[in-house]
């Protein structure tokens, strides 16, 4: 699935975003997840700096 989406991202019409990839360590049981978010270029960096 992640194919189609990066493959998604190298249209034309998708060169205005970018996959945003976060660890997110669970409190249960202290092992990272991973998201995965697409936003547009101007939202990365509030995207990162959120918690």
């Amino acid at each position: 699935m992640a194919k189609k989406v990066v493959a998604s991202l190298q249209k034309k019409e998708g060169k205005n975003f970018a996959k945003v990839i976060r660890a997110v360590r669970s409190e249960k049981t202290d092992a990272y997840t991973f998201r995965e978010e697409i936003v547009t270029l101007d939202q990365v960096q509030d995207t990162l700096k959120k918690n």
